[in-house]
């Protein structure tokens, strides 16, 4: 794109970076704004699928991130109650040789860093902290942001990376708050020396249970043990680092296997947030403003797909401004035609997730008897159209 000014990306999470990482790739310069104090992400573990490592491969990090994650040996599912397995998947040799890539648990802080690191050693990414943007305007083909301090920043074009609460979206949508599903996530991560030896398989488990779910997972290279207890509750709490409440967890818990409860018994504090997504839309860009992850597609956690859409939309909207160089409105009307199905049917799909972890009764039974008839083949299939997506 011939032009000197950099391209706006507000927010310096994940997508954010990504966003400039891709860019930078194509000798576009950006310069990222972010309203915190410094570039850092708040939170434990995160997955990462076969289809996040394709955009790590795109944006030619892949080695750092897998060097800092671990490579499970299993995805395994089982039930809460009575403790017997649902379904066991093989996440080594045979799951690489099918999708190309590994299945990853990392740390969010560690892959934020990585992507960091490799927008500080671009010369064409450059970077505000302490910079909250209020607004933002279009005119004579370029684009103005203005913070709360009444500066202006102007720019080539515009990225709304800044998550759930998008000041961008609301000036491009409009549509209010996001959806508050029922459902909070309280959060904790343990040294391993503190969790029993029978409880450190190298593998990602969800104990699934009558309208709650627990994630057990080991994060850098086991040093730590992350754990994440999600349960149904009416409760709000805007943010998502806010100290949670051991005795709602205990009773929201109660009636799962003695396994689940030694898990949880381990830990006394607990972070916790309260689980938000949005209706899917099919339009998130204005002229030369755009959106990218969260921002344009937030959904529940259910899928561990939020970090790799945004990557992918990073890698996909770098490709469309490659594409269309000197109409970077077209770009970004290309880029959204090309992602909002895939990122729709994940937000609508990490819902129906959410319910199947959650179910009980005949529900659950059912649930249990489709997933046990399974062959690690036919769960690969099951999950071909997430990962096998060529980016």
């Amino acid at each position: 794109m011939s032009t000197q000014q950099p391209i706006l990306i507000i927010g310096g999470g994940i997508g954010g970076l990504a966003s400039a990482l891709a860019l930078s790739r194509l000798g576009i310069p950006t310069l990222v704004i972010e309203q915190s104090d410094e570039f850092r992400e708040v939170g434990a573990g995160i997955q990462v699928g076969p289809n996040g490592f394709r955009a790590l491969d795109r944006l030619g990090v892949l080695a750092q991130a897998r060097e800092l994650a671990v490579l499970p040996d299993e995805l395994i599912m089982m039930d809460s109650v009575n403790a017997t397995p649902v379904v066991e998947i093989p996440a080594g040799d045979s799951f690489i040789k099918r999708f190309q890539y590994p299945y990853a648990l990392i740390h969010r802080a560690d892959l934020h860093n990585v992507l960091l690191d490799a927008c500080r050693a671009s010369s064409k990414i450059a970077f505000r902290t302490s910079t909250r943007v209020t607004s933002f305007s279009e005119a004579d083909g370029e684009m103005s942001v203005t913070t709360d301090q009444g500066e202006i920043i102007s720019g080539s074009a515009l990225i709304g990376a800044d998550g759930l609460w998008s000041k961008v979206r609301e000036s491009i949508i409009g549509d209010g708050a996001p959806r508050v599903s029922g459902h909070i996530a309280y959060r904790a991560v343990l040294p391993i020396e503190e969790v029993p030896e029978a409880y450190r398989r190298n593998a990602m488990i969800l104990w699934g249970g009558p309208k709650n779910h627990l994630v057990q997972y080991p994060l850098r290279g086991g040093k730590l043990f992350n754990l994440v207890a999600v349960f149904h509750s009416d409760r709000y709490v805007e943010g998502w680092n806010t100290e949670g409440d051991p005795e709602e967890l205990k009773r929201r818990f109660a009636g799962t296997c003695d396994t689940v409860q030694e898990l949880l018994a381990k830990i006394d504090s607990w972070r916790m947030w309260v689980l938000c997504d949005r209706e899917p839309v099919k339009e998130w860009s204005r002229g030369r403003a755009t959106l990218v992850g969260d921002a344009a597609h937030p959904m529940l956690q259910y899928l561990a797909q939020g970090a790799c859409m945004a990557m992918e939309d990073a890698v996909v909207l770098a490709d469309e401004v490659a594409h269309c160089s000197n109409d970077i409105a077209s770009a970004f009307q290309a880029y959204q035609q090309r992602r909002y199905l895939r990122t729709g049917r994940c937000q609508i799909m990490a819902r129906v997730h959410g319910e199947f972890y959650h179910a009980t009764g005949v529900t659950a039974e059912l649930r249990n008897a489709m997933l046990a008839s399974r062959t690690p083949e036919q769960s690969y299939e099951g999950l071909s159209w997430l990962y096998d997506e060529d980016i």
